[in-house]
């Protein structure tokens, strides 16, 4: 905690004087705007992106796990119950963060993008009656939702499981 006064700041006191000044004296150029007379001049075409071969490679790794994914974690599961959909959901984070890095990157493709959206509808219409712990529900359904944001934030989901806390004690 810092008490006491500054001595790396030097106040020489009263106001600054700009009246000598020129504000503005540089104007930016004008555009010239085409009237009806003059043509417009045909828009450029954008030049055509051609992905390398890493992109592509990583693009399709991407789909590749997205594809899997349900299945992975039906699999976990049926093997370890609530913590296996637990370990999945942190490895699930995990895949989301490597997507968003591709994404802001510029290198996601439009297939990989509608993968991990379908994905997402996928994982939560998984039946897994024994996942009785909210906790794990609220996980699982917040990594989807966090995917979901980046992919479209604009879009409003409402298959999201109900969550069915105990209102009363018993």
């Amino acid at each position: 905690m810092f008490a006491g006064k500054r001595t790396d700041v030097v106040d020489f006191g009263g106001e600054m004087d700009y009246s000598e000044t020129k504000w503005f004296q540089d104007a930016p150029p004008r555009r010239h705007t085409p009237t009806a007379r003059q043509p417009q001049e045909p828009p450029q075409p954008a030049p055509q992106y051609h992905p390398s071969p890493r992109v592509i490679d990583q693009n399709d790794g991407f789909q590749y796990a997205l594809s899997a994914a349900p299945n992975v974690l039906y699999q976990r599961y049926k093997q370890f119950g609530q913590l296996g959909v637990l370990g999945w959901c942190s490895e699930f984070s995990e895949l989301i963060d490597n997507l968003k890095e591709l994404g802001v990157s510029g290198n996601m493709f439009v297939t990989t993008r509608e993968q991990a959206l379908k994905t997402c509808e996928e994982i939560l219409k998984l039946k897994m009656e024994e996942v009785k712990m909210q906790l794990v529900t609220m996980y699982l359904s917040s990594q989807v939702a966090r995917l979901r944001r980046y992919l479209d934030a604009e879009h409003v989901w409402n298959d999201y499981p109900d969550p069915s806390f105990p209102l009363e004690p018993k």
